[in-house]
């Protein structure tokens, strides 16, 4: 009867924590706070604003595979990429320009590439995967450029041109329109995102990432629930591809290069993994560093961004927002009597 009754307690013990994590917090309304204020305190640099908007969105799709179902991708760019050409080619080749639409099948079309390279992807592990994933982005970047009549090759997609959003808002020289377009947009990504990883669906795909031999022993549907995750990021990166291509109003192979893999893997490594706003914290850090340092140093700013990631894989294991967390916790005991 204890052994039952001591089950019974551990049970309701985690049924309470998940329900602590899932409930919101104060603290957690800081970043849209500090996306409000940046509008109103630098009206001059919402161009970056919101070009550090949609990295968001795109380190966030990444977490969602990499943090919690630790599936490591070295060509998420693929699917940010599949989502820029999708939705510029629809509006360069057939006409359409409307933002939120076009957004939305740039979206699609990266979902249904993450679904079927997911699904081939995904049977293997380690550094296959790793290898894999890389090919993906390349061979897709090879396609592109060859498909000249319909990416404009190496000099890029030209001729997209995206209507007024709601039919009012134009997309005007400082980027104030699409600043906000792109915060509506990460908001509802973020809610998504946050509602998968706080929902069993979630809960599973960190038990995989722990013990893929136990949540097989459990009946899970273990590549199932990797396929789903994988084409809903893959989503979420093609709409960040999407957002990228309207409010720029020009597609390039380097949406498809493993530099922007790379870089979007840095920001959430800078960030946290694994922990959703860490992929907010680190892309504002490593593009304000970027181009702080682009400006001192043209020829040498990488110098900065590789030192960057250098003393936080050495002395930050969770990130800066790991960081963040330990020192928080470090003042709480030293306050204890």
């Amino acid at each position: 009867m204890n052994g039952l009754e001591n089950l019974r307690a551990r049970s309701e013990a985690a049924r309470a924590y998940f329900v602590a994590r899932e409930s919101w917090r104060w603290s957690e309304a800081l970043p849209w706070v500090a996306a409000i204020a940046a509008f109103f305190v630098f009206p001059d640099y919402m161009a970056l604003g919101t070009q550090i908007l949609i990295a968001v969105i795109f380190a966030l799709s990444l977490d969602l595979i990499l943090g919690y179902a630790g599936i490591i991708t070295l060509g998420h760019a693929a699917y940010f990429g599949a989502g820029a050409y999708a939705t510029g080619m629809l509006s360069a080749h057939l006409g359409w320009g409307e933002p939120i639409s076009a957004m939305l099948f740039g979206g699609l079309i990266a979902g249904l590439l993450g679904f079927v390279s997911g699904w081939v992807l995904l049977r293997y592990h380690g550094l296959t995967l790793l290898m894999l994933t890389l090919a993906t982005a390349i061979l897709l970047l090879e396609a592109s450029n060859a498909a000249e009549h319909w990416t404009g090759g190496f000099d890029g997609l030209v001729g997209i041109s995206i209507w007024p959003l709601f039919g009012v808002f134009e997309n005007d020289l400082w980027g104030k329109t699409y600043y906000w377009y792109a915060l509506g947009v990460l908001f509802l990504c973020f809610l998504c995102a946050r509602r998968i990883v706080h929902s069993p669906f979630g809960r599973s795909l960190v038990g995989i990432k722990s013990n893929v031999a136990r949540m097989h022993a459990v009946g899970t549907p273990v590549h199932f629930r990797l396929v789903a995750i994988y084409t809903i990021s893959a989503a979420m990166a093609g709409i960040a591809g999407g957002l990228f291509a309207e409010s720029n109003a020009y597609v390039t192979l380097d949406v498809l290069s493993f530099a922007r893999s790379g870089a979007v893997l840095i920001m959430l490594v800078v960030g946290g993994v694994g922990r959703l706003y860490g992929a907010f914290l680190g892309p504002v850090v490593f593009l304000i560093l970027e181009d702080e340092l682009a400006k001192l140093s043209p020829e040498f700013w990488q110098f900065g961004i590789g030192l960057l990631l250098v003393v936080v894989v050495l002395f930050f294991r969770g990130g800066l927002l790991g960081a963040a967390d330990a020192l928080r916790d470090r003042l709480k005991r030293g306050r204890r009597p």
